[in-house]
């Protein structure tokens, strides 16, 4: 085979030939049409101007032309910048598509279509489409795209034969519809519908060409080729149980909201015995309390009574109740990092056997209504371990948009593991009732909160593109290694934000700042939300620790009511001094000071409402005042997506108004 790694450049073709170009996803099997049809005569170069490499071969009098594999034809890299002017050049596009993953391919076969280059779609991998319970018809595929579709296994060659006896049949297929009336105007400044349309989506590039400037329709040009797709796939796509593998058809059991939701609960119910209960009882109370508590402590406290006196200024902040050297240690190293990696350890788990994928699907509509696609389901997950943890996890994120809705229903409304074991034996005490209205206020919260940022916030959520690859037995040395590696990760960035957190409560404790706040606080707890005098105790140590504050109520004498209006009003408060330093380090000074004062607002706010309505309704047994919380909680949740609903609907007939409409 000759090579050639020098400055052969895409331009230098024979004469009369036509451009053949190969387009598709990575891993969608093009390397093996490219081998196929150029035989053994193909030269290797770098694409002009760049370090990647283009592989290019004859096919009879024609040249085919191999393109990176891209999601788009874009100008978000080098190698969409690459694909996309190989496409634009092109005689005929021989798109390679994934059947397994139809749904992700097409965004960019209809793409391809949309720019006006004849097009033949090689569905590759129909063994495995097959094998996975899926069936496709190819010619309504065909049909609907415009353009001939070809089945074929590339691995076993099947297909090929038929692919070359359809290339002179390529054409033009069906444009996205809408977008025909959007590129009129710039067709005529272009020469070619492809580069309009980029011009469009805002590619400078393109732009730049035409000494036009890129124009913001990207996302709603987007929008429409993705229900495009959408329409198509749930058109030619079928599932089958015949000739599925019993994996294949968990998988898609899993997805499914009849299914889906069962498995969840049980894999939920699953990680929630053995991270909240063995983990968070059993190891937590060896390594804390055995460990940390009753030696490393008092070792600590011994050594550093030789320099300096407990009692002292020094000696509190260093060996304190909330010192450098105990507090931190004990959290970090006792409670945190069992929890931590117990936490790791499942979502490796969930990643490494193809589940997690799988989760993101199920939830995705669900968490829409809340500003979020369905990865957003991972951080919120993640937050019933450690909420701190859970914060940095969500820069996995695909916009700021969401990740700022993450954070703050996470500040607000999830319970970190060792919070829920205090609060889960507290409600089992009073009862399942208020067990139930407790979890039902926090819900409520969740999805007014939630639908509120998803209304005022600028933009939407984003789609979910995901792969749902095989599920498979994960491999003990990957799921160990990813949990020491992010268990480590993590306890290396928490540790100083932890260390820096103790001296804070140290100084406030020996200044006597701690204890003015907490009788600051005490008419509010007392009046407002009618609970003793030392609640506000319990909440100034729930900043420092979350459980802390929750373990402070369990030596007061509360009424069933006053133990669910504290909880309430615990879980929403202000989230631990490490979960406020991580936010004050993942956003803004402004913003994250908007986050933690909203909290308070909301805690008391919740917390007292559910408070007064109770004495107002409770009557003797004080079921007549828990309906009308219940009721109330619906009644303000359904208010609030209505409202939330009639304002985006306003925006919209607004923005297709136009600033000059009526």
């Amino acid at each position: 085979m000759a090579q050639c790694h020098g400055s052969v450049g895409l331009k230098n073709m024979p004469g009369g030939s036509r451009r053949i170009v190969l387009a598709g996803n990575p891993n969608t099997g093009k390397s093996v049409f490219f081998n196929h049809l150029t035989g053994l005569y193909a030269d290797v170069s770098n694409y002009p101007g760049t370090t990647l490499e283009i592989s290019r071969g004859r096919f009879g009098n024609d040249v085919i032309i191999d393109t990176p594999g891209v999601y788009g034809i874009s100008s978000f890299n080098d190698e969409e910048r690459i694909a996309r002017d190989i496409i634009l050049s092109a005689d005929v596009v021989i798109n390679v598509v994934d059947a397994v993953h139809l749904e992700r391919d097409l965004f960019l076969t209809q793409q391809i279509i949309d720019t006006g280059v004849p097009v033949v779609v090689a569905l590759n991998m129909m063994d495995e489409a097959g094998r996975q319970g899926l069936t496709i018809n190819a010619g309504l595929l065909g049909d609907l795209l415009g353009v001939p579709v070809v089945p074929t296994v590339a691995v076993r060659k099947k297909g090929f034969a038929e692919l070359k006896e359809h290339l002179p049949a390529a054409r033009a297929g069906h444009m996205t519809p809408g977008l025909d009336g959007l590129t009129d105007r710039l067709l005529a400044l272009t020469g070619s519908r492809g580069e309009a349309l980029l011009v469009l989506e805002g590619d400078p590039v393109v732009a730049g060409r035409h000494g036009l400037q890129p124009q913001n329709r990207r996302e709603e040009i987007y929008l429409k080729r993705r229900q495009r797709v959408n329409h198509i796939v749930r058109q030619v796509m079928g599932e089958t149980s015949r000739g599925a593998s019993f994996g294949s058809l968990l998988g898609r059991w899993m997805i499914k909201p009849a299914t889906g939701l069962p498995i969840l609960a049980l894999a939920l119910y699953a990680m929630y015995q053995v991270i909240g209960v063995f983990i968070a009882g059993t190891v937590v109370g060896f390594t804390e309390e055995t460990v940390m508590l009753e030696r490393y402590e008092p070792l600590v406290q011994d050594l550093a009574g030789r320099f300096v006196e407990r009692e002292s200024a020094l000696g509190t902040i260093l060996v304190g109740e909330f010192g450098l050297l105990t507090m931190t240690f004990t959290y970090l190293l006792g409670l945190l990092l069992p929890l931590v990696t117990g936490f790791y350890f499942f979502l490796s788990l969930f990643e490494d056997s193809g589940y997690l994928p799988r989760v993101a699907t199920l939830v995705d509509r669900l968490l829409n209504g809340v500003g979020l696609n369905g990865r957003g389901v991972i951080p919120l997950i993640l937050g019933f371990g450690c909420v701190t943890m859970a914060t940095i996890t969500t820069r996995l994120l695909s916009s700021e948009r969401e990740r700022r809705i993450a954070i703050v229903l996470l500040g607000l409304t999830i319970p970190c593991s060792a919070q829920m074991g205090v609060i889960a034996g507290m409600l089992a005490a009073v009862g399942g009732l208020y067990a139930a209205l407790y979890a039902l206020v926090i819900f409520t919260v969740l999805v007014v909160a939630g639908t509120i940022l998803n209304t005022v916030l600028p933009g939407r959520p984003t789609d979910l593109i995901i792969d749902l690859p095989p599920l498979r037995l994960p491999r003990a040395d990957n799921v160990l290694k990813k949990t020491g590696t992010k268990s480590f990760n993590f306890m290396k960035e928490a540790f100083p934000l932890f260390a820096l957190g103790s001296v804070i409560i140290s100084v406030l404790q020996v200044t006597g700042i701690l204890e003015f706040l907490q009788d600051l606080l005490a008419p509010l707890t007392a009046g407002w939300l009618n609970l003793p005098k030392e609640a506000a105790t319990a909440f100034i140590m729930g900043i420092v620790r979350r459980d802390f504050g929750a373990a402070g109520l369990t030596d007061m004498a509360l009424t069933p009511v006053q133990t669910a209006v504290a909880l309430i009003t615990v879980t929403l408060f202000v989230p631990c001094i490490a979960s406020v330093l991580i936010i004050f380090k993942e956003r803004s000074k402004q913003e994250a000071a908007m986050i933690w004062g909203g909290s308070w607002a909301a805690a008391f706010l919740t917390g007292g409402a559910v408070s007064q309505l109770y004495g107002a309704f409770g009557g003797g047994t004080g079921s007549r005042g828990i309906v009308w919380i219940i009721l109330a909680c619906l009644g303000t949740a359904v208010a609030t997506v209505l409202v939330c609903l009639l304002i985006k609907r306003r925006g919209r007939a607004a923005a297709e108004r136009g600033p000059g409409g009526g």
